[in-house]
């Protein structure tokens, strides 16, 4: 009998994993503030089916996927701690940076920490509509020794939900090159209220890339190496590929939540600030930003 995946939270790519998981007879169920069952439509490409998710009522949970706001992740690690099996597996799956270190001081000696980057896209257009928008691919690495001994087949499953999947041994670099994506298309699409395709726009390309120049710098004071070149010429093709959606974070915004800006801007300017370096491009489009958000949505 195969062992369920707990997916915590009902977002876009929690639902699209779960969706996908049970569309192939994966197990899965749902952990989520209100103790009931889920029934959505889930949209992908032509196909629309309709999904009904079980409700999680008590553990232990062996194989639990992560993929909340940034902000969310280390609290909803807390609360699920007493559920966990002491081999349990936890894979995280967010834009922006700086729970890793914090989720591991957290699990026991035989849990597994795991980050699960992904380019898919997809979206809720209501609270009971998934549709899958961007068929991407996904990056997987251990972060722990548990992890790294971890005896189920994670990457085989987690496949199945987030394909093609590549497993790698350091998840850093990784992610850097993902922060140098989102540090230009979150704030800025956020910013103007418009689809990731208008960045390509001549009147943006001079800011793009001052954004991309500062976060060189600071990549590489933290021990990673990009050029600006080869930076711009990614963020192009993402902007390309993904011209008609919307980015997180300026659905965020349009729909009055709270932001990851701080995982993901606010983390480069902390970032620079240790290592004593001045990124005004990226400060005054956190600035800008902020300025029409709340102080609760930073």
């Amino acid at each position: 009998m195969k062992t369920p995946w707990l997916v915590v939270g009902k977002g876009a790519i929690g639902l699209l994993a779960a969706s996908r998981w049970q569309l192939c007879q994966q197990p899965v169920l749902l952990w989520q503030k209100q103790p009931k069952s889920l029934c959505y439509r889930f949209s992908s490409g032509s196909q629309d089916y309709a999904m009904m998710l079980q409700n999680a009522q008590s553990g232990p949970f062996d194989k639990v996927l992560v993929p909340l706001k940034a902000y969310d992740v280390v609290d909803a690690v807390k609360s699920l701690l007493p559920m966990l099996s002491e081999q349990a597996q936890v894979v995280l799956c967010h834009n922006g940076m700086g729970t890793l270190e914090p989720v591991k001081t957290l699990l026991g000696p035989r849990q597994g920490l795991w980050f699960a980057s992904t380019t898919h896209g997809a979206y809720k257009p209501h609270a009971l509509h998934l549709r899958h928008t961007g068929f991407g691919s996904t990056i997987l690495a251990p972060c722990n020794q548990a992890a790294q001994h971890c005896s189920w087949n994670l990457t085989k499953e987690l496949s199945q939900a987030l394909s093609p999947l590549t497993l790698v041994d350091d998840i850093t670099p990784y992610l850097w090159r993902k922060l140098a994506m989102n540090a230009v298309i979150n704030p800025l699409t956020a910013l103007h209220n418009c689809r990731n395709g208008e960045l390509n726009k001549a009147e943006f390309q001079q800011q793009i890339k001052s954004l991309l120049a500062e976060f060189v710098l600071v990549a590489s004071a933290c021990g990673q190496s990009f050029t600006e070149g080869e930076l711009y010429q990614q963020l192009q093709q993402v902007q390309t590929s993904t011209a008609q959606n919307f980015s997180s974070m300026q659905q965020d915004v349009a729909n009055g939540r709270r932001t990851e800006l701080g995982a993901i801007t606010g983390y480069l300017l902390a970032q620079a600030v240790l290592h004593q370096l001045q990124l005004p491009a990226h400060q005054a489009l956190y600035t800008a930003l902020a300025a029409k958000l709340e102080p609760w949505q930073l």
